[in-house]
């Protein structure tokens, strides 16, 4: 009878890592694409005229600015974006590590049904 409980254990752990990654890789899926938004955005800023006038999104709400406020403001959020890209990108890595340990300290092996 102890069994069935220990392999539900088992599988409810197993299930946590299982969320806890696909989570973590969705977030960096997120991330990646607003990076890549930024990118395309600098990029296309950096070549205007700098007392150009451009429109931001700031909580919903369209505001007017010059070329020149906003580049600072997309520069310092693009690398605060790629901060945490490398944050998460690490606790993947840390939370499979921690996945392939727990399998070798329970002696779990994954079998797939189809």
């Amino acid at each position: 009878m102890a069994e069935p409980k220990v392999n539900a254990e088992l599988q409810l752990q197993y299930n946590q890592f299982k969320s806890t990654l696909t989570q973590i890789s969705e977030k960096i899926g997120d991330i990646e694409a607003q990076v890549e938004e930024h990118k395309l955005v600098l990029d296309t800023l950096n070549g205007a005229d700098p007392d150009r006038k451009c429109f931001r999104m700031v909580g919903g709400v369209l505001v007017e600015k010059k070329v020149k406020d906003v580049l600072p403001v997309l520069t310092t959020n693009e690398q605060g974006l790629e901060t945490v890209l490398k944050n998460l990108a690490e606790d993947y890595k840390k939370t499979e590590k921690e996945l392939d340990e727990w399998r070798k300290k329970n002696k779990v092996q994954i079998v797939k049904t189809q």
